[in-house]
């Protein structure tokens, strides 16, 4: 589902919510999962101890209080940096709903047409869309037959065909239609539609982690614990220097700076980031429409060397738009770039409007006086799968002009008592085996 969302790191929600989750994350069963900063957290916990048993016994240290707090921020940082990480991925299901209870649908109910929010929909209820309207929830088609854009769902770049009737008739909340007018039945509960679980699948992803990832905490537990035990043997060595110089035991090493030492000679900085790291790798994903739900997902694709991909709508922009003009023979460029925007001007779909488009930039083809030509346009619909006009010349001749697929213009050509030039259905056919999606045009007098 493409959406927008500002996402940026400097987010005022995203960043005061990550404030909150850090100290969430205080919580002692979620430090431990992260080994370093659990052992950085008891030595923060220690610290404050001492540093408030030493206010109660008038012993106030400035020294063991600035430790204290830069243990404390240390903590805090790493959980904020995971916190703010979670939540641009959040983002894009707060977007995602934000887009579900903006959507609206035109119910009708004793066939009247009253207008109401996509989450107000039930099981059953009966909606009316038309070209340009955003299917608001999943439904079945039961009266009516019309083109459907699902490129924003299965990134599928051609409009495909929906109608009553069959195998052809489910459509999906999200998409919009673009020709004709449908009837649809809504087939699901609130909460359980196609986005409403795409909504649940970014927000209960859980971060399973990698097998480098898990490498990698095991390297890091084992060298904390071995500076662990080389902190903890510093003092009875220290004292032992002491003793011997005659200077006083209590100049021995405190337990504030003990911890700072153990902070310091721990890898805690790969520790603290390393959860954020993977997250944020789930988050660049996310922004590009592409949802993984865990780290070992992210890791796997980093090892793949092909892709295969079952169509070509996956790579595109999801719209398909014209990019050459191919006269037939005994036809100019010119001419037929005038007859195709001419034809085209009455279709709202991206290919007709991307067809006029081409026609202004490449040969500076502009708007008509066509209420001069008292010209009738014939908009595209699923049905005909094709569009055009009719009007008069100066001389009286009246001109036909079709723009549409091969099979529906070839079969107009033929009901009109016309010819289909073979070379026209081999360059067809040469086309579309290239992967692109020829749409034919004639014209009748």
């Amino acid at each position: 589902m493409r959406t927008k969302q500002n996402t940026s790191l400097f987010n005022k929600k995203i960043l005061l919510q990550a404030s909150k989750d850090s100290i969430k994350k205080l919580n002692p069963a979620t430090l431990i999962k992260n080994p370093v900063i659990f052992i950085v957290a008891i030595g923060s916990f220690l610290s404050t101890i001492i540093v408030f048993g030493g206010i109660f016994q008038g012993n106030f240290s400035s020294f063991n209080l600035n430790i204290c707090i830069w243990l404390w921020f240390t903590v805090l940082f790493a959980n904020f940096s995971e916190a703010i990480a979670e939540g641009r991925g959040k983002a894009q299901a707060d977007s995602l709903r934000k887009n579900r209870t903006q959507t609206k649908a035109r119910k009708i109910i004793a066939k009247q047409e009253i207008s109401v929010f996509a989450t107000e929909l039930k099981k059953g209820d009966v909606v009316i869309c038309e070209a340009g309207d955003v299917i608001p929830s999943d439904g079945e088609v039961i009266e009516g037959i019309a083109s459907v854009d699902e490129s924003a769902i299965t990134g599928e770049s051609a409009p495909v065909i929906r109608e009553s009737g069959g195998d052809r008739s489910a459509v999906t909340g999200g998409t919009k239609v673009i020709s004709d007018r449908i009837l649809i039945q809504i087939t699901t509960e609130p909460g359980n539609t196609f986005i409403d679980r795409m909504i649940l699948l970014v927000e209960g992803a859980k971060r399973q982690k990698t097998p480098n990832e898990i490498a990698l905490s095991i390297l890091l537990s084992g060298l904390s614990i071995i500076f662990l035990l080389a902190v903890v043997t510093l003092p009875a060595f220290f004292g032992y220097g002491l003793s011997a110089s005659g200077i006083p035991m209590s100049q021995n090493l405190t337990i504030p700076v003990l911890i700072a030492l153990l902070v310091c000679l721990i890898p805690t900085t790969i520790g603290g980031l390393l959860s954020a790291i993977g997250i944020s790798g789930m988050d660049r994903l996310l922004q590009r429409n592409v949802i993984a739900t865990s780290g070992r997902a992210i890791e796997a694709a980093g090892d793949v060397d092909v892709l295969l991909l079952d169509k070509t709508g996956t790579i595109t922009l999801g719209n398909r738009m014209a990019t050459d003009f191919i006269p037939a023979e005994g036809i100019t460029v010119e001419e037929l770039a005038s007859a195709a925007q001419l034809s085209s001007l009455s279709d709202e779909t991206p290919e007709g409007r991307s067809i006029v488009i081409l026609a202004k930039e490449k040969f500076n083809i502009r708007g008509r006086e066509v209420h001069q030509l008292n010209a009738s346009f014939i908009p595209f619909t699923a049905q005909s799968r094709m569009s055009g006009v009719d009007y008069k010349s100066n001389d009286g001749t009246l001109h036909h002009i079709r723009k549409g697929s091969s099979e529906a213009i070839r079969s107009f050509v033929q009901n009109n008592n016309g010819f289909f030039p073979q070379k026209v259905q081999d360059t067809v056919f040469e086309l579309g085996r290239q992967g692109a999606t020829p749409p034919c045009g004639c014209r009748k007098q």
